[in-house]
């Protein structure tokens, strides 16, 4: 009966969306480091060990107040105490594990087991308890227990908390585990080494009454001392046996030191590369909007140049290494990831909806585009997606995977070729503007709401006036372009003003403009 009622309740809370959504809602502050709460989750309990290290600290010489103490002991501890039970609760799901053992013996027909189930339980929750993230939990939860003022000092167990939630740190210690076999055979080595150390000093020194060595503990101090190349100078040996002693001690000390450091240092060395993206991923996780161009060609060198004018900030996705090592030379953010890969963007966390204004497609084939477009359609719906076309044939496939608008650069050769055996002179013109060779180029500048009046007055400043021309406006709501438009146009937002000037004045009316509208 009471099995009966244990599954039934497995049953309930796995198919109860408030409780998914709470558990899962609690595991992404907790361990998700991509959730955007977690942080401000980290920065309050790293405020709370700072702040209960000082209380402890502070009452060593000083008065505390009754309500400082019982907010060290009592309600801080109490908050440490609901985080390991929130750990240990999401740390492995106990109704799954129910609903499964149940299942089991449901297909093999015999009555269900709820021990199985509990020890299955019990095993994966010991897991979690024995772990050594859990053991620094439980042991920071002691001062809790205040009456026993020994279980004071366990505050400072609270500061090993900061592991979990400084990312610097948890990446220091991922990066010391992957050499943790040459560590753990290095630290043997100095076990031995201090040992046999230790028994050499006190049989040599222990007989000399003029020997401070009198015990096998300082003989122990002695060699730890000596070998980690302190030497404070307390214990020193007397004999001519002892001193032989020290000085090997010292040569094994130096090379005890060495060989950590060699270990360490390539370690970094191995994992630096990996470090580096983990810290692109970040800065791109906290980018607010930006353009996201997957491929890196000769011609997204063009397209960068045009959005950066546009002050807005450009993400790379580019699995060839060798591609993306160049671009990244030349100051670009960079990811060296395949963006036809549903994984890249599950490990980088773009967000579509709130980061990426646009996705440009430049990969080498229609066929790579093909892919991440549909890629990023599975992922969302809405972002716009501009393609390369390299092939005409394509087009409609590349129509098909979800691509609002495509360039066929074979076209526009054609158009070229047609300017300039027709209006050569015309097509030379509008290239050296639009190549920006000489000092006279084509700008375009982006608008924003209510800038009518202060656009059209900014023309007519002294220093515009007869030196920057505008040719007109293109509206981006209906996707017309209004030649030389009267003062009285309306600016909406996202019109694209199109002006012809020297380059430093056009930067200048640019900075100008948007000064301005700051300023308001």
């Amino acid at each position: 009966m009471f099995g009966r009622w244990v599954v039934s309740l497995a049953f309930f809370l796995h198919s109860s969306t408030t409780y998914r959504h709470i558990k899962n809602t609690t595991y992404n502050l907790l361990e998700n480091s991509n959730y955007p709460y977690k942080r401000y989750f980290d920065f309050v309990m790293i405020a709370l060990i700072f702040l209960s290290v000082y209380i402890l600290i502070r009452q060593v010489k000083h008065e505390m107040s009754l309500n400082w103490l019982f907010f060290n002991n009592y309600i801080i501890s109490l908050i440490f105490f609901i985080e390991y039970l929130l750990r240990l609760w999401i740390y492995s799901d106990s109704t799954k594990m129910v609903i499964d053992q149940y299942e089991h013996d449901l297909f093999l027909h015999r009555p269900f087991s709820l021990g199985k189930s509990i020890k299955t339980i019990f095993k994966h929750k010991l897991e979690f308890i024995l772990s050594p993230a859990a053991m620094v939990d439980l042991l920071a939860i002691m001062p809790f227990f205040h009456e026993f003022r020994l279980l004071r000092v366990f505050i400072l167990f609270r500061v090993l908390k900061l592991f979990r939630y400084a990312k610097s740190l948890r990446r220091l210690i991922s990066i010391l585990a992957s050499k943790k076999f040459e560590l753990l055979t290095l630290s043997v080595f100095a076990m031995i080494i201090i040992t046999v150390s230790s028994v050499l000093i006190y049989v040599m020194e222990a007989h000399n009454p003029a020997s401070k060595i009198n015990t096998l503990f300082d003989a122990v101090y002695w060699s730890v001392v000596t070998i980690f190349t302190v030497g404070y100078g307390d214990f020193v040996p007397v004999t001519h046996e002892g001193r032989v002693v020290a000085m090997v001690i010292i040569v094994a000390g130096i090379a005890v030191i060495s060989f950590a450091t060699s270990i360490i240092v390539s370690a970094f060395t191995e994992k630096l590369d990996e470090i580096k993206e983990e810290k692109l991923i970040d800065d791109v996780s906290k980018l607010e909007a930006f353009y996201l161009i997957c491929g890196y060609s000769s011609l997204t060198h063009e397209v960068i140049h045009r959005l950066k004018k546009m002050y807005k900030h450009i993400v790379i996705l580019e699995k060839d290494p060798y591609k993306a090592k160049e671009a990244q030379s030349e100051g670009l953010i960079v990811l060296n990831a395949d963006p036809s890969s549903l994984h890249t963007y599950q490990i980088t966390n773009i967000q579509f909806e709130k980061q990426v204004i646009a996705v440009i497609l430049l990969e080498d084939s229609d066929v790579a585009n093909i892919y991440t477009a549909l890629t990023i359609r599975e992922l969302n719906k809405k972002v716009p997606l501009f393609s390369i076309l390299h092939h005409h044939e394509n087009a409609k496939k590349l129509s098909l995977a979800g691509i609002d608008e495509m360039v066929n650069p074979h076209h526009l050769v054609g158009l070229m070729s047609k300017r300039i055996s027709n209006q050569p002179i015309t097509f030379e013109v509008i290239h050296a503007l639009r190549s920006g060779h000489g000092g006279t180029v084509i700008e375009e500048i982006i608008l924003d709401d209510g800038m009518s009046q202060r656009f059209f007055d900014l023309l007519l400043h002294p220093l515009f006036h007869q030196r920057l021309s505008m040719l007109g406006i293109y509206q981006n709501s209906t996707q017309t372009f209004a030649f030389n438009p009267q003062p009285n146009y309306e600016i909406r937002a996202g019109d694209v003003a199109i002006v012809v000037a020297n380059r430093a004045l056009c930067s200048e009316f640019r900075d100008l403009l948007h000064r301005k509208k700051i300023k308001q």
